[in-house]
């Protein structure tokens, strides 16, 4: 039976381990389609809007004041056709009756081609004919246009009527004789050239609006874009300066945006953009000063404490090993002197390795074997922490990624150790290391309290600390996930926590790539 700890434990936890299958994709939202306008197409859609309710106010409003002056007119030239009539009505011989009655109003010197006439007795069958206009003179109507004159009142306005095909409209008026008793007479004249008139006013000026409304959306879209080439400017430059990595390092802000005309709006908004730009490259690189810094001076002071602390330790180590017995209490003060010096030359190590990975320093690439360090890891875990349930779960073929392995197994051992310091006795620890594709997923999850929501967020910074939910247990410095994060991140990898009572588990991914001995 292997223990983690045996050298061939690796290769028999892979050949009987279950595949560990590759995490399911998670599903991405559906893009959306619905097109966002920009601001040129959305002053282009009001100007053409504008153009072509103007054009259609104007348009509505000719052709309504055009047709009612039209109408006006024919209803005029009717009121004199009606008196042109009555010359023939008051004359020495009286209005006849029978077919021969709608002639005598048509027959009158000045009366127009296309004129209805009709004789309405109150009791007894109406008559009506019309002007022709082919050289027929006056033709006696039939059944349709005869009714439609006849139900024409005689309140002595003037109505619109429909004499039938091949009429059409007409605009009729009906009066009653002092000499033709109980009967009316009506004329009404035709609105066809009205309506002609009207339609290709109409046309004429929805033609006129349609070509008017195409060189407003022409011109109005050199003139926009004209205008808002500034704004295209900035954008476009502000595009560039987000896609910059302004978390960290030396960042050169030298984007900076063209200002045509400073006394525009747009100029001045550019102008102060560019203000803006210049604090911010300022800030960045007063930030970066101070980092490097800092930087600078932990890694001086690590190494300049590294010296020290060692002798402490061994002065202390060999105090203790004196021949001669000590008091008690001399003893315990030594055995504390050297624990401290131990955990402070702990704490020393991780923050000059910190200091190396921040410069870009401290890692070898080579071939490494995943599955190997977890299992070495696992069984040094085992060894410190008999009291939690460590289980394993490996891919059934190597895991190789292109790294530095001691620093790797730094990370599985940090990873190991949170669970184990940070969970009470008895929790259940599982690790399971698995390929997706080109990555490497390697998980440690354990069924402890949970951590705390308001430190998740930055669980892995430095000097940070597990909640008061996870036991605190001395000897932790709160460097270790910091330590993680920079190694994975060094090795162009990632690494995130979910975390809830009962179930804790960090995920870190590793690129799977050919080695690269550097």
């Amino acid at each position: 039976m292997t223990h983690p700890g045996d050298p061939g434990y690796a290769a028999a936890a892979r050949a009987s381990a279950t595949v560990a299958s590759p995490p399911e994709p998670a599903l991405s939202p559906e893009p959306d389609h619905r097109a966002q306008w920009s601001l040129e197409r959305r002053l282009l859609v009001v100007l053409a809007g504008l153009v072509a309710a103007v054009s259609l106010i104007v348009g509505i409003a000719s052709v309504t004041v055009f047709h009612t002056s039209s109408v006006a007119s024919v209803d005029a030239e009717l009121r004199s056709a009606m008196t042109r009539a009555e010359l023939n009505i008051r004359g020495p011989i009286p209005l006849p009756g029978g077919a021969a009655g709608p002639s005598v109003l048509l027959d009158v010197a000045g009366q127009s081609a296309g004129t209805l006439a009709a004789v309405v007795p109150d009791e007894g069958a109406p008559s009506a004919a019309y002007i022709s206009e082919d050289a027929e003179g006056i033709v006696g109507l039939g059944t349709e246009p005869t009714r439609a004159l006849a139900a024409v009142p005689a309140d002595g306005e003037v109505h619109t009527i429909d004499a039938g095909s091949p009429f059409g409209s007409f605009r009729a008026l009906a009066e009653r004789k002092e000499n033709v008793p109980d009967t009316r007479v009506v004329l009404a004249l035709p609105l066809a050239d009205v309506e002609r008139s009207t339609t290709e006013l109409a046309v004429t000026i929805a033609v006129v609006a349609l070509a008017a409304l195409i060189l407003a959306i022409g011109f109005g879209s050199l003139i926009v874009r004209r205008a808002l080439s500034p704004l295209s400017r900035m954008t476009a430059t502000a595009l560039e300066v987000s896609q910059l990595p302004l978390d960290r390092g030396d960042v050169a802000l030298t984007e900076r945006v063209v200002v045509d005309d400073e006394r525009t709006e747009v100029g001045r908004l550019g102008t102060a953009f560019n203000r803006m730009l210049g604090h911010v490259a300022s800030a960045l690189s007063a930030r970066e000063q101070s980092e490097q810094k800092v930087r600078r001076f932990v890694a001086d002071a690590s190494h300049e404490l590294r010296t020290p602390l060692a002798s402490i330790r061994g002065y202390a180590e060999l105090t203790r090993m004196h021949g001669g017995r000590l008091p008690d209490d001399v003893t315990h003060a030594i055995g504390r002197i050297e624990s401290e010096s131990v955990r402070m030359t702990e704490l020393v190590e991780d923050l000059l390795l910190l200091a190396r990975l921040d410069e870009g320093r401290e890692l070898v690439h080579t071939t490494v074997d995943l599955s190997a360090l977890v299992a070495d890891a696992l069984g040094d875990a085992q060894v410190a922490g008999p009291e939690h349930d460590w289980s394993v779960d490996l891919a059934d073929e190597a895991v190789e990624v292109s790294g530095d392995p001691a620093r790797l197994h730094q990370v599985i051992a940090n990873l190991l150790a949170n669970a184990r310091l940070h969970t009470p006795a008895g929790t259940s620890v599982r690790v399971q290391l698995a390929r997706a594709g080109d990555r490497a997923i390697l998980t440690v999850a354990d069924d402890g309290p949970g951590i705390d929501p308001q430190v998740r967020d930055t669980l892995f910074e430095r000097f940070e600390r597990g909640d008061a939910s996870r036991s605190r247990r001395a000897g932790s410095t709160g460097l270790g996930l910091a330590i993680v994060r920079a190694v994975v991140e060094a090795h162009h990898g990632s690494v995130g926590v979910e975390s809830e009572p009962g179930s804790t588990v960090f995920t870190v991914e590793l690129p799977v790539s050919k080695p690269t001995v550097v």
